[in-house]
C-alpha cells in the first residue's frame, strides 16, 4: 500500500511538472482493496487483470517499480517498449495481461483464460482475478463474462471497488439495487460485502473469496465500499463530489486506518513505518531517475522496421 501511493504521488508530481504525457489514475482510496486482492493470489499459477486504480495490487502481485516508472515515463526499455504512455501495461508470462480501458473487459477475458486452462488439463489449483468499479457492473462484457464463469463454475474471483462514483456519475444513477452483492445472487456465485477503507476486514473478505474460488466454489464476487480519495485522473479535481461524502466515513484513508491497525496489534510501529516510508522513497526515486535516463521510441525507425519487415526491398533501394 505504502509502496503504491508513494510511487502515485510521485507520478503526480512528474505530471504537474509536465514530465508524463497522457492521464495519470492514481488508486489513493483503494489500495486497502487491491493490495489485498494481489497478495491472495500466486505469482506464476495465478492471473491478475488490474485496471487503473490498481498499483497496489500490480505490486503485491509481484511488478517490479520500475515496470510502472518505464511506461509513464516512455522508456523503450519497459513491457510495452515506448508504445503506451500510462497504464495499458501488462506482464502475460507473469499472468498479468495488458490493462483493457473498455470496462467489464477483463471479466470475459479472465474467463476465458481460465477455461484455456481447463481445456488444457492445468486449471486445478489456479484463480483468476481482476478488480473493476462500480461502473463497470453496468457494461455488457461484466454481464457476459460472470454470467460464463458462473455456468462453467471457473475459480474467477472479481473484486468491485464501489467508490461511489462512475467517473462523475453517484450510484443512485448506476444502479438500482440496494448494494451490488445482491447481483452475485442473480449470477448463482457467491458475494461478499466489505469495509474497502480497512486493511484487516479486506485481507480476510478478500482472502476468504480466493480460497473458495481456488478449492472448487466457482466464481465469487466481492464488494468493497470506499470513496476514491482524487479525481477520476490528475487531470479532473473531483468537484462533483459533495462535500458530506467527502467528509463522510469512506472518506477516510484506507493508509491511515491501516497504520494505526498495524501499531494497535501490536504488527510494527510507528517508528518502524516511518523507516519503510524513507526506504519507498528512495526506491522511488531511484526506479524514476533510471527510467528518465533511458532512450524513448523513434517514431522514424518504428514505423522503418515495420514496414521494411512487411515489404522487403534491396539494400541499395534502402539507400
Amino acid at each position: 500500500m505504502l509502496r503504491a501511493r508513494i510511487l502515485e504521488n510521485k507520478l503526480s508530481s512528474l505530471y504537474k511538472a509536465g514530465k508524463i504525457v497522457g492521464g495519470v489514475y492514481l488508486g489513493r482510496g483503494q489500495e486497502a482493496v487491491s493490495a489485498t486482492l494481489g497478495t491472495a493470489l500466486i505469482q506464476g499459477r495465478d492471473f491478475f487483470a488490474p485496471l487503473i486504480r490498481d498499483q497496489a495490487g500490480r505490486t503485491a502481485f509481484g511488478e517490479p517499480l520500475i515496470d510502472c516508472t518505464r511506461t509513464y515515463l516512455g522508456s523503450v526499455e519497459g513491457p510495452m517498449r515506448g508504445r503506451d504512455g500510462n497504464i495499458h501495461r501488462g506482464r502475460p508470462s507473469m499472468g498479468m495481461p495488458a490493462m483493457i480501458s473498455h470496462l467489464g473487459a477483463q471479466v470475459p477475458v479472465v474467463a476465458g483464460m481460465l477455461f484455456a486452462k481447463r481445456l488444457q488439463g492445468t486449471l486445478t489449483g489456479r484463480v483468476g482475478a481482476t478488480c473493476i468499479g462500480d461502473g463497470a457492473t453496468s457494461t455488457g462484457a461484466f454481464h457476459e463474462g460472470l454470467n460464463t464463469a458462473a455456468v462453467e463454475k471457473l475459480p474467477l474471483v472479481v473484486v468491485v471497488a464501489n467508490n461511489q462514483f462512475a467517473y462523475s456519475t453517484p450510484n443512485d444513477r448506476q444502479f438500482a439495487c440496494g448494494d451490488l452483492v445482491e447481483r452475485a445472487r442473480g449470477y448463482g456465485i457467491g458475494g461478499f460485502s466489505v469495509d474497502g477503507t480497512d486493511l484487516l476486514a479486506c485481507a480476510s473478505v478478500i482472502g476468504e473469496a480466493v480460497r473458495r474460488a481456488r478449492h472448487g466454489g466457482g466464481p465469487q464476487m466481492v464488494v468493497a465500499q470506499l470513496l476514491r480519495l482524487s479525481g477520476h485522473g490528475e487531470h479532473d479535481d473531483g468537484s462533483y463530489v459533495p462535500t458530506d461524502v467527502r467528509e463522510g466515513y469512506y472518506g477516510r484513508d484506507c493508509i491511515d486506518v491501516a497504520i494505526g491497525q498495524l501499531v494497535e496489534n501490536q504488527m510494527a510501529t510507528a517508528a518502524e513505518i516511518s523507516e519503510w516510508q524513507d526506504e519507498i522513497a528512495e526506491e522511488v526515486q531511484r526506479a524514476v531517475a533510471q527510467a528518465q535516463q533511458e532512450a524513448t521510441p523513434d517514431p522514424y525507425l518504428e514505423d522503418w522496421t515495420a514496414l521494411s519487415t512487411r515489404f522487403p526491398i534491396s539494400q541499395s533501394t534502402a539507400q
